[in-house]
C-alpha cells in the first residue's frame, strides 16, 4: 500500500522564516559597520583625545631627556644673552638648530605628528615678582585644547655653557648674560633650580 506525501506547507515556512531572519541580521551587521565605520568623533572626544596624546608625549619627552642629560644641557646651551642659534630673540621661533640637545627629541615626539609647542623656563628672580622666565621655543599663541607638562632641573655651579661649554656657571653665569643668576651667594656648588614647560597642541 502505497502512502501519498503531500507537500509540507509548515517546513517551507519554516525555511522561508529562517533565510528572512538570517538576511535581516547581515543587513544589520553591515548596516551598523558602515555607521560605525563613517561616524566621525564628536568635537569634544577628538579634542580630548588630541589633548591626551599630546600631553603624554610631552611629559614622556621631559622624563627622558632629563634622565639622559639632555635637557641639562639644552638649558647650557645659552650664550651672550640667548639660547645658542636663537632665532626669535632670545629662543627659537620653531624647531631648534640640529646641533641643540633637544632637537632629536622634539622631532621625534612633535614634528611628525603636526603638534606644535611652546618650551618656557622659570626660574627664582630676585629683581622682578619672584620669578623669571625665559622662552626657549616660541611657536605662537596655544589653543584651547592644549596640554602643558612640566619637570625641575637642578643646575650646578660647576655646569659648563655656551656653544662649545666654554664657560662655567658659577665664574661665568652672570658676566655672559646666563638667563638666571645664582640663588645663593656665588653659586658655586648649587647655582639655581629652575622649572621647564613644555606646552603643545594640534597644529
Amino acid at each position: 500500500m502505497f502512502v501519498e506525501h503531500l507537500p509540507d506547507d509548515r517546513g517551507q515556512a519554516h525555511t522561508l522564516e529562517a533565510f528572512t531572519a538570517a538576511l535581516l541580521l547581515v543587513t544589520g551587521l553591515i548596516f551598523a559597520t558602515q555607521a560605525t565605520a563613517v561616524t566621525p568623533l564628536s568635537a569634544s572626544t577628538s579634542n580630548q583625545h588630541v589633548e591626551n596624546q599630546a600631553s603624554i608625549a610631552a611629559q614622556d619627552l621631559l622624563s627622558t631627556t632629563d634622565a639622559s642629560g639632555n635637557l641639562s644641557a639644552a638649558l647650557l646651551y645659552y650664550d651672550n644673552g640667548s639660547f645658542v642659534g636663537a632665532t626669535d630673540e632670545e629662543g627659537y621661533a620653531g624647531m631648534p638648530p640640529d646641533s641643540h640637545p633637544l632637537h632629536d627629541p622634539l622631532t621625534e615626539a612633535f614634528g611628525d605628528r603636526q603638534i606644535a609647542f611652546d618650551i618656557d623656563v622659570y626660574y627664582p628672580d630676585d629683581s622682578s615678582d619672584g620669578t623669571g622666565d625665559v622662552a626657549m621655543v616660541d611657536m605662537g599663541s596655544p589653543s584651547d585644547n592644549a596640554a602643558t607638562a612640566s619637570i625641575r632641573v637642578t643646575l650646578y655651579g660647576d655646569d659648563r655653557f655656551g656653544a662649545d661649554d666654554q664657560h662655567v656657571l658659577a665664574e661665568d653665569g652672570p658676566g655672559r648674560g646666563y638667563f638666571a643668576d645664582p640663588v645663593d651667594g656665588n653659586g658655586e656648588i648649587l647655582y639655581t633650580v629652575v622649572e621647564v614647560r613644555i606646552t603643545a597642541w594640534q597644529m
